[in-house]
């Protein structure tokens, strides 16, 4: 069995996922039909999760079903129709999911926009802020009585959701998040959408830690994936640079087995049952801090007050409001 106390960052999420069994458990995974997401998804399934993923296009979807199964034949996954740009979709796909499922056991909103040019979700959103937060805050609160349900039958109970060092970039504008007063920065929307997800994660563990159900924010680390397909060449040569400044000459990309570890980590990893509002990376929880360019989480984005800023504004944006 591997051993666990050496996990870093080149560790894979097969490494991770060593003795852990994942029999009868059910795991949503937004964004599972490529890269790290379907990395997460291989990897889960070789442990005997049942796997939904959530997908826009489902000719895509099928294909990386497909592509899973050549190395995990019995594979047992589900694609549903879902566009996280959309809230009628999201609205659509929650209430199919829980018709026929009532109960979740991980949920891992992986699914992102990266550094796009100046455009809108379906509902009018700044695309990275209303995709990658606002899609999956309505999600994530449209399936939590599965989740809920999954916590009182013992079950891990655990949302996973993907930020990114990018968070360094910014924080949330909450006076204008959308960039209606502010000129359009595709860096600093990326920044502000995933420290959104980081405060996400800081407000779902405060209302549902005492029914069992935890949140955790995961830096997945730097990787070559689709994530990347708005990216000019001098976008990549300026994160090249960034990346090898922060974390010194002997920087290089991970391979997506070893991108998709720290999800699988903070999915399942036994040392880590029980506590959420965290931040990861390399298969570790980060310290705070607010001056370290190699890694660690910026205060702002684990600030309780901030959490509760984002909440309120985002459940005005989907126009509902939940409680637990």
């Amino acid at each position: 069995m591997t051993d666990r106390s050496n996990f870093g960052a080149t560790t894979t999420a097969d490494q991770v996922l060593d003795g852990i069994d994942l029999t009868g458990k059910l795991v949503v995974i937004t964004g599972g039909a490529s890269g790290i997401g379907q990395e997460t998804a291989r990897a889960m399934a070789a442990k005997g999760a049942q796997i939904i993923i959530p997908v826009r296009d489902m000719a895509k979807g099928e294909a990386a079903v497909a592509e899973i199964k050549t190395s995990v034949p019995d594979a047992d996954i589900e694609l549903m129709e879902c566009d996280l740009g959309k809230m009628a979709s999201i609205g659509f796909f929650a209430e199919a999911f829980l018709v026929q499922h009532d109960q979740i056991d991980l949920l891992i909103n992986n699914a992102g926009v990266m550094a796009s040019p100046h455009m809108t979700t379906g509902d009018g959103l700044e695309l990275q802020f209303g995709t990658n937060h606002i899609g999956h805050f309505l999600l994530t609160n449209l399936l939590l009585p599965a989740l809920l349900k999954a916590a009182k039958n013992g079950g891990y109970a655990r949302i996973v959701n993907l930020s990114s060092r990018g968070h360094h970039f910014d924080t949330v504008h909450f006076d204008d998040p959308h960039f209606e007063e502010r000129d359009y920065d595709k860096w600093l929307a990326y920044g502000q959408a995933k420290t959104a997800n980081i405060m996400f994660t800081v407000g779902l563990e405060k209302r549902l830690a005492g029914q069992g159900v935890h949140a955790l924010a995961v830096h997945p680390g730097g990787i070559r994936t689709n994530l990347g397909r708005h990216l000019t060449e001098e976008d990549m040569a300026m994160l090249l640079k960034r990346m090898e400044d922060n974390a010194g000459e002997n920087f290089t990309f991970k391979t997506v087995e070893q991108g998709a570890a720290t999800s699988c980590y903070a999915a399942t990893a036994p040392e880590l049952a029980g506590r959420g509002g965290v931040y990861l990376e390399d298969c570790h929880v980060a310290a705070v801090d607010d001056d370290d360019p190699s890694g660690s989480v910026r205060s702002y984005a684990v600030d309780p007050g901030n959490a509760e800023k984002l909440w309120t504004l985002s459940e005005a944006t989907v126009d509902q409001t939940f409680s637990y």
